[in-house]
């Protein structure tokens, strides 16, 4: 059961439309959802927001100390409403996933994204659940700083917004504990084929009419389609 989502990010407009805001633009997505509104927490070195769902209570949170200590503000909040580390989500933007896809997993390394190595210095584990945002990969690891910190293309932010779209859709599942379900609905990212109408056997069994042979045409009458009795 999810009691607190992070959205990860850097303060200030200059910021707000880069890369690497991702997950504050998701957990936006998710107060506006809930209808909820973020207020200033110093004592969390972040913006929380409090809400209920079928009796749940939860909390959203976006750091204001600059990606590279968000576990500072995350720790804070944790400790203070007594969540586990198995109750939080952290939001994120992720290097190896390309735009429009996004990946639910529990556990494992930072893989090098400095606000999850925070976290887990402050949580003194890596055992909470992660949202991992595809920003794909300027190619070089040389470019990364700046690509994380410049704003995607058209084509990537639309792609970015769909997908922030059709995961927050999970949100009800993560809230209820059912990560296997919510596993399942954020990793697809194509609605499933419609499956083919079922056959009824009553209909299959009924004899088929036969198909009246076909009229040749000539030049003084001219063909007329085929038909059925």
């Amino acid at each position: 059961m999810i009691k607190l989502f992070v959205g990860l990010g850097n303060p200030g407009p200059e910021y707000e439309a880069t890369r690497h805001n991702a997950g504050f633009w998701w957990i936006d997505a998710l107060a506006k959802e809930l209808g909820l509104n973020f207020k200033s927490e110093r004592q969390f070195s972040g913006h929380t927001a409090k809400g209920t769902y079928e009796g749940n209570t939860l909390w959203l949170l976006k750091p204001q100390t600059f990606m590279n200590l968000s576990g500072q503000s995350v720790g804070a909040l944790a400790r203070f409403f007594k969540i586990t580390p198995s109750e939080i989500l952290v939001v994120h933007d992720e290097l190896d996933i390309t735009p429009g896809e996004a990946k639910l997993r529990f556990a494992g390394s930072h893989a090098g994204h400095n606000g999850l190595r925070d976290i887990h210095e402050k949580l003194a584990t890596d055992a909470y659940w992660r949202l991992r945002l595809g920003i794909g990969h300027p190619g070089a690891k040389s470019e990364v700083l700046k690509w994380v910190l410049q704003k995607p293309t058209l084509d990537q932010s639309i792609l970015i917004d769909q997908c922030i779209q059709r995961t927050l859709k999970a949100y009800p599942l993560l809230i209820n504990g059912d990560t296997e379900r919510a596993t399942q609905q954020i990793h697809t990212s194509k609605p499933p084929r419609p499956k083919p109408p079922r056959v009824n056997p009553m209909e299959s069994s009924t004899p088929q009419t036969t198909q009246a042979p076909q009229v040749i045409g000539t030049p003084e009458a001219p063909g007329t389609p085929p038909h059925t009795k």
